[in-house]
């Protein structure tokens, strides 16, 4: 399930009366390509009230369909509609059959040094907290947890490994923690870049608030010391995380970059795709002989100005260097981007698999489905 900015006309009279006979949605899909399950935003405030009602979506079966209020007024559902086609769903009042699956959520763990981590059924994914900034320990950007499995499985793994002592950076059967970050910004952590072109590192942050909890969608808002804010999302079925960052202390002076860090077992492992603004890299884990797969991490910048490798001047540990995404910072607007990562062992088999999804999520970026309501 995918998550973009949806264009929705004529919205006025959205629900003003469904509760007699409903409304119709049609969600119009010009592009080349299908689109499978992808996350459609709709504003409640052209609801008339109706989101404070019971009621349910049905698609053009009638087969009920998944739905969440997110906690800046969108109705959001998955949506399937072919290439150069339309799909209608219909929202009437009444109470959905069953709770939807949670197939998205997080947690604040305060038992692992203020970690907070998030997952879907593709990878999970975790941010260090002000806990682990006061032990001294340096590790700046996002870390990366596989998956092979669907269900959330998170708050199982911590509770495993810090009350049964069953490690999670060893496969159990659901994948594992075994992704290296460090003093480097990971696997896709934004940072300022100053003039000498020196990487402005963040640190942990310092407050959280978690603002969306499933079951389609996870958001929390991160801030940080230095006056920076991130708003991260992510959606069921997705593999990329939605990031929108902005620094309340910066300057004009400044350039901006997406980063992912490179490890020594595979330096020249990476593909840039600079016209779409696409970072790719195979990253071959911390225990490359152990039979742990392949993370495939990716960014998707759609404001880059230039793609490149950028060694470390001091290598940490396996990292020698940054893939980075950079443009100019801009003091009055906010910066928005995407990353994430795949998993040779989970849904994701190669490579190649991994470009064809990025360069198809860039797409569809730039093709946002239309919601039209009859």
């Amino acid at each position: 399930m995918r998550k973009f900015t949806v264009l929705v006309m004529a919205l006025g009279a959205l629900l003003q009366s469904c509760g007699d006979s409903g409304v119709t949605l049609t969600v119009v899909n010009d592009s080349d390509i299908d689109r499978n399950s992808e996350i459609v935003d709709i504003d409640t405030a052209a609801m008339n009230g109706m989101c404070s009602q019971a009621f349910r979506i049905t698609d053009a079966e009638g087969a009920e369909v998944p739905y969440q209020l997110t906690y800046d007024g969108k109705l959001i559902f998955p949506a399937s509609v072919a290439a150069h086609s339309s799909a209608r769903y219909k929202i009437t009042a009444g109470a959905s059959a069953s709770a939807p699956d949670t197939l998205v959520c997080g947690d604040y763990y305060p038992q692992r040094k203020d970690d907070v981590a998030w997952e879907n059924e593709r990878s999970a994914y975790r941010a260090y907290g002000p806990a682990l900034e006061e032990s001294g320990e340096h590790a700046y950007g996002y870390d990366i947890w596989t998956k092979s499995v669907t269900h959330p499985i998170v708050s199982q793994r911590y509770y495993n490994d810090l009350e049964c002592g069953i490690s999670f950076h060893k496969d159990h059967g659901d994948g594992m923690d075994v992704y290296a970050v460090g003093p480097t910004l990971g696997g896709g952590t934004a940072a300022l870049i100053d003039s000498l072109g020196n990487i402005v590192y963040p640190y942990c942050y310092s407050r959280y608030e978690i603002l969306d909890n499933g079951p389609l969608r996870f958001t929390v808002r991160l801030d940080y010391n230095s006056g920076e804010t991130r708003l991260i999302s992510l959606d069921s079925g997705e593999f990329l995380n939605k990031t929108t960052v902005s620094f309340a202390n910066a300057d004009s002076g400044y350039d901006i970059a997406p980063g992912i860090v490179v490890h020594r077992q595979n330096s020249d492992g990476y593909v840039f795709m600079p016209d779409e603004g696409i970072m790719a890299y195979s990253d071959l884990t911390e225990d490359a002989d152990a039979d742990n797969g392949i993370i495939f991490v990716g960014v998707v910048a759609p404001e880059a100005e230039n793609l490149e490798y950028a060694p470390l001047d001091q290598p940490a540990g396996d990292a020698v260097a940054h893939l980075l995404a950079r443009s100019r910072y801009t003091t009055s607007a906010s910066y928005t981007y995407y990353w994430g990562s795949g998993w040779s062992k989970g849904s994701m088999p190669d490579c190649r698999s991994w470009c064809d999804y990025l360069t198809t999520f860039r797409a569809r970026i730039d093709n946002p489905l239309k919601v039209e309501v009859e």
